[in-house]
């Protein structure tokens, strides 16, 4: 159900969901984002909400289009 606001517990969730599929460590993604590991850690605890450009750079990172990861967040979050 839409309530206005992104919950950023749901992008965590979906952005570490993401990067276990496909097998790789907080510490290697954060590398290949270019964004401090701590930084990521806390995107993935839903403790910070990433900009535009760093999703971006996550998803390119994760050899994804950000609109894969856009697309599961809406969808997590209709439940």
């Amino acid at each position: 159900m839409y309530t206005g606001e992104l919950d950023p517990v749901i992008v965590g969730r979906t952005i570490a969901d993401f990067r276990v599929r496909k097998g790789i460590s907080q510490e290697v993604l954060s590398g290949l984002a270019n964004i401090g590991r701590t930084h990521l850690s806390a995107i993935e605890r839903g403790q910070r909400k990433p900009t535009l450009e760093t999703l971006y750079r996550i998803s390119c990172a994760l050899g994804v289009n950000m609109s894969d990861i856009v697309a599961e967040i809406e969808n997590a979050m209709m439940y």
